[in-house]
């Protein structure tokens, strides 16, 4: 098992996530491009409640990939494959050996940002159908005092894990926190946060 304290800044290369397998594998997928910000913050917290309850974790920062935008070609049908040769390649490998995500956005302009929308995008792919059956846990800051700003990406999200058949686990709100680093603030909200995590994996685990 990893150190949460110090391995959870860092990405596992996806042929050492695989080789652990015999553990539950959660992957973190961090939406925000301010490294260090409120939703890497919660999402660690997640992942921390995971691991303590014997998850292998993984993390990865969405503004630090390559990752295009679908250019709505059909390619990846007609060819089996994206012909964009970049990061989501990597990435929807580490998702598909994961049982369990943590997908971290914040509001920008009522919407998720555009790093995770790019990739939210790209689901588009047949991989998708790899999807079917994977749990999710929503973590979602807002600069906004009231949970009505997220209406929009909390529904766009909810509609596609659905559609997808994934399963979500619980959609984690954090209003209010308009600064960087805010959320350290809500000692409730980061204790909820790592409960979540734990009780996801004793719950997958039954």
């Amino acid at each position: 098992m990893l150190s949460c304290s110090n391995n959870i800044n860092k990405t596992i290369p996806t042929q050492k996530f695989q080789e652990e397998s015999s553990q539950m594998q959660v992957l973190g997928i961090i939406g925000s491009p301010r490294r260090g910000g409120n939703t890497e913050i919660i999402v660690d917290k997640v992942l921390a409640g995971a691991e303590g309850a014997g998850a292998l974790i993984n993390k990865v920062i969405l503004n630090e990939l390559n990752i295009k935008p679908c250019q709505a070609c059909n390619t990846c049908y007609k060819e089996g494959k994206c012909k964009q040769e970049d990061d989501m390649v990597n990435l929807f490998d580490k998702m598909e050996q994961a049982r369990l995500w943590i997908l971290g956005t914040p509001i920008y302009w009522w919407g998720p940002t555009a790093q995770f929308k790019i990739f939210l995008d790209r689901w588009y792919s047949p991989k998708h159908r790899t999807f079917r059956g994977k749990h999710v846990i929503l973590v979602i800051p807002l600069g906004g005092g009231h949970e009505n700003y997220a209406r929009y990406t909390v529904g766009i999200l909810t509609d596609v894990l659905d559609y997808l058949g994934i399963e979500l686990i619980e959609t984690l709100l954090a209003t209010g926190v308009n600064r960087y680093g805010a959320v350290r603030k809500k000692s409730n909200l980061l204790e909820k946060a790592k409960n979540t995590g734990k009780k996801a994996i004793e719950l997958l685990n039954k």
